[in-house]
């Protein structure tokens, strides 16, 4: 499988005009590399989708928080999905309209929630009793009232990975389904809020429709039971989650698909003139990217081989923290079939620092690598674990690669610490 942006030439994998060996050359390694016309590709397939009808798209800025990024999505008219203070000041800092922002999360300090509300946030989502009575206390000491919906949790299996499953009974996410009627009404009476909608969100990496329709069958239930209390909605929030393929085994629908599946589903239980929100994150960044990683040792053993590159589990977690699969490929293919069955595994100082397990590669030192699928969860989970410096990004448009971040420094690192005095 190679992604569609990043494709093979006479045997030499391409961005758009650009050899990634002319780019590794230029930027260094390792590098995160997007694609520019994959970015608006993707979220193009949801805009249509939506176009003629009442719903927006919230692109979900954990996802991938460069500012290139989020403003490029800006100037395409998305609105933004956030989970913390410093996620509203990015979408600031990149031309962002904070009226078309929902800060989403279950653990919002108190000076998040004013920052936010001096800002007007679209929309709070409110993932419990407790913040609903603190997010009223707020509003009421900056003198403002917090427009909100409620995050209910339908206990709606996702099928995904457990850590990043969010709609069922057990995780900590939402408002648990049988408590949300009784959470509406004691929103209600809260002077400072202003009820305006209702949120569902049940996981990440799902490949298939089917949870969403089962969620948003649940939600609408209960819509039709608050608008009998005279409990009014603007708008429906369905979340986002919708998965990539990262593997020849995943089939998810793309995102013009989904929309319109779902849009249809919401039509035919009453959606009525309420607005539909799309949170897309992962589906809209998540295959516009691969971390390009350059072969420092070959190293056999009697039982594994390794192939030992210069990336290593701070710039990629994924497959530590998740067990996840991404495709890696040579950026030379080379024409004799001398593969070998290794490894790839990074230089930090954990056996849990591999990128990729069992790989048939044909490769020598020095040889570069590109790892797939990483534009969603990648830079943005990043570290300096072993005090290794994070990677550079870079986007590149058809023959144009723009520097987006730059390469940290070891003593960019420590620059903020101090010794104890003598």
């Amino acid at each position: 499988m190679t992604n569609a942006f990043f494709t093979y030439r006479d045997d030499v994998l391409h961005a758009e005009a650009f050899s990634l060996s002319e780019l590794a050359e230029r930027f260094g390694t390792p590098l995160y590399i997007y694609s520019k016309a994959a970015l608006t590709q993707a979220y193009d397939a949801y805009s249509n989708a939506c176009k003629g009808k009442n719903a927006t798209i919230h692109y979900a800025v954990k996802a991938n928080s460069n500012l290139a990024v989020l403003s490029l999505f800006a100037e395409l008219g998305a609105g933004f999905d956030i989970v913390s203070a410093g996620e509203l000041s990015r979408v600031i800092a990149a031309g962002g309209n904070p009226n078309r922002v929902v800060f989403s999360g279950v653990g919002k300090h108190d000076d998040e929630m004013r920052y936010a509300l001096e800002k007007d946030v679209f929309c709070f989502n409110v993932e419990s009793r407790s913040e609903l009575t603190r997010l009223n206390a707020v509003a009421r000491e900056v003198g403002k009232r917090a427009r909100l919906s409620i995050r209910v949790n339908p206990n709606v299996d996702a099928k995904t990975h457990p850590y990043i499953s969010t709609g069922l009974r057990g995780n900590k996410f939402g408002v648990a389904y049988e408590e949300a009627l009784s959470t509406y009404r004691e929103a209600l009476q809260l002077s400072h809020l202003q009820i305006v909608g209702i949120d569902c969100h049940i996981g990440s990496q799902i490949t298939e429709v089917s949870p969403y329709l089962n969620a948003i069958d649940k939600v609408m239930d209960l819509v039709h039971q608050l608008e009998a209390e005279n409990i009014s909605l603007h708008h429906i929030d369905v979340g986002g989650g919708l998965g990539i393929t990262y593997s020849d085994d995943e089939t998810p629908p793309d995102g013009s698909t989904f929309a319109s599946q779902l849009l249809s589903h919401l039509a035919e239980r009453g959606l009525g003139h309420r607005q539909v929100l799309f949170e897309p994150g992962r589906s809209l960044v998540g295959n516009a990217g691969i971390l390009l990683t350059k072969v420092s040792f070959l190293k056999p053993t009697e039982t594994k081989n390794f192939a030992i590159v210069d990336a290593a589990m701070n710039d990629l977690t994924r497959p530590a923290m998740y067990g996840a699969y991404h495709n890696i490929v040579p950026v030379i293919r080379r024409e004799n079939d001398n593969e070998t069955l290794y490894d790839v595994v990074g230089p930090v100082c954990e056996s849990g620092d591999w990128l990729g397990r069992d790989r048939l590669l044909n490769i020598e030192t020095n040889d570069l690598l590109a790892i797939h699928s990483v534009g969603a969860y990648g830079f943005s989970m990043s570290s300096n674990y072993n005090t290794r410096p994070r990677a550079a990004e870079i986007i590149v448009d058809g023959s144009e690669a723009h520097l987006v971040r730059e390469r940290e420094t070891i003593e960019s690192l420590f620059a903020n610490e101090h010794l104890l005095p003598k």
